[in-house]
């Protein structure tokens, strides 16, 4: 796990997550996808950076995935959850990766 950019895993969450719910249109499928990811971004989070800094971008990739719904409903689907991707893999990558 020490090689995988988290910054990378939970950006993939999210725009996989849409992704599959979309194309499959299965939307449980997707959030499986995008909770896969979380746990494993979390997971990547709390052994790099701990507990506390997990816990913030947990928040954030919750935020995150709520947030894309009324931002689409503005700037159409695909460029909210590419906005939103972008925003936690940046956050990720300030806290966790950056000091790797």
């Amino acid at each position: 796990m020490a090689g995988i950019s988290t910054a990378m895993v939970a950006a993939s969450g999210i725009v996989g997550g849409y992704g599959v719910a979309r194309w499959t249109e299965k939307r449980p499928l997707g959030g499986a996808v995008l909770a896969a990811a979380g746990a494993v971004a979390a997971r990547g989070w709390q052994r790099k950076a701990g507990n506390a800094t997990a816990a913030a971008l947990s928040g954030a990739y919750v935020a995150a995935f709520a947030g894309s719904h009324p931002l689409a409903k503005k700037v159409g689907a695909w460029p909210s959850v590419f906005a939103v991707a972008g925003g936690v893999a940046l956050a990720s990558w300030l806290a966790v990766d950056r000091r790797q």
